[in-house]
């Protein structure tokens, strides 16, 4: 059960369960989750030369993400970067935008900066992206990979994991009090504050904690009852077996559930065609050109150790579930497709041929899957185990010497 973020309501504020349920479109989910991820980067395609403008890999995105409801995906996810050479730096206005355009897909971050964002902002923006999408909306915080992006939002990097602890408890304050006092280190104090619109339904967006290297993380994330995500694109599944182990141990420690309900979510890099030959030919200059991983080491040898698959359809099928043996039952599984310069058209063909082995990927994995074991979170179901949606509109005024929120 999910405890209810804001306390009883007085009588009539919250519907039953049932009419909740429904009414509520969103409430027959998938038990695992798929979906894929962007990390908007702009960058050159090695078989033409040619460089997108930052127009059109925004509209590109965007095409993915309807495309990704389309062929039945779950989840589109954007990250957020400052910085050249990618176009993400604001992921609500991208998802806003999203939302107005689809019905279905769930839509959130990978990742949105717990460090460098003022924790009002994100409680703000993101209680305001769940209104417009009728709730289809979580978030993955993360610290980010640009070691500049601390200097220029004024923050210090040297103080990477405090400022996440502090930022988060205040996050959480705002979501969870309506009319908040507080002081802490990294900024002003707030005194008599309530962050508007309250979360919808009195229940919060959803929250990841993703990480690819640092424990404290995962302990973050265990101690809240929140998500894990483990990004293991780049590196050996050793190293995430252990920070996805210390979260699930963590998370049973705090009294959340046992170790294998806590709630994870890992990435993924894909390429098929219809033939493992033709795959692996198409996509290797783009490999070997890529931004972050080019001029390392071999196609071959990256897609032994790590999740990259490039190959036929049942190659994907085949190496995606080996994910659940090697990480234990998992809630959400994102794959990243459009990078390294791939033409959007080509990413689009990708979709289609993930919607095409979907079926076999969620009968295979929940063919084994324990009842005990939560299904990927949505906010219906959230709702629904809080007892019902809960009118959060403030019950406070204004008062007109401080400025402040205080309650009626």
């Amino acid at each position: 059960m999910v405890p209810v973020t804001a306390g009883i309501p007085p009588a009539g504020m919250r519907c039953t369960v049932q009419n909740f349920m429904q009414t509520h479109t969103l409430w027959k989910v998938n038990r695992m989750q798929f979906g894929v991820f962007t990390i908007g980067d702009v960058t050159p395609d090695p078989t033409t030369g040619r460089v997108p403008t930052e127009h059109e890999r925004i509209q590109a995105m965007v095409a993915i993400a309807k495309k990704a409801e389309d062929v039945g995906l779950d989840v589109f996810a954007t990250g957020e970067h400052h910085n050249p050479p990618f176009v993400p730096s604001s992921p609500t206005t991208m998802l806003g935008y999203v939302a107005a355009q689809t019905e279905r897909i769930l839509l959130s971050t990978a990742t949105t900066l717990i460090t460098t964002n003022d924790p009002v902002k994100i409680a703000e923006d993101y209680a305001m992206l769940q209104h417009l999408a009728d709730g289809r909306v979580d978030l993955m915080l993360g610290r980010g990979n640009t070691a500049p992006v601390y200097p220029w939002f004024g923050k210090d990097i040297r103080q990477g994991l405090p400022l996440t602890v502090e930022n988060y408890q205040l996050l959480r304050k705002l979501w969870d009090e309506e009319v908040v006092d507080w002081e802490g280190r990294f900024r002003t104090p707030l005194q008599g504050f309530t962050a508007t619109p309250r979360p919808l339904d009195g229940v919060p967006p959803f929250v990841w904690h993703g990480s690819i290297r640092t424990p404290q993380i995962a302990e973050l994330a265990a101690r809240y009852g929140d998500g894990f995500f483990a990004n293991n694109i780049f590196w050996p599944k050793e190293h995430f077996q252990a920070l996805i182990g210390l979260y699930r141990e963590r998370y049973e420690h705090y009294g959340h559930g046992s170790a294998d309900q806590a709630i994870v979510g890992l990435g993924g890099q894909i390429f098929m065609r219809k033939n493992s030959q033709d795959a692996v030919r198409e996509f290797r200059p783009y490999f070997d050109n890529a931004p972050v991983y080019g001029h390392g080491p071999s196609l071959e040898e990256f897609t032994d150790a790590t999740p990259l698959t490039v190959g036929s359809p049942q190659e994907v099928i085949d190496k995606t579930l080996t994910f659940a043996e090697s990480f234990g039952h998992y809630q959400r599984q994102l794959f990243l497709l459009d990078h390294a310069g791939l033409p959007t058209t080509t990413v689009l063909e990708q979709l289609d041929l993930l919607g095409e082995i979907l079926p076999t990927l969620r009968a295979e994995f929940d063919k084994n899957r324990p009842a005990h074991v939560p299904d990927g979170p949505t906010h219906a179901a959230r709702v629904a185990a809080a007892g019902g949606p809960v009118d959060l509109t403030p019950q406070v005024e204004i008062d007109l010497h401080s400025g402040s929120a205080v309650r009626r």
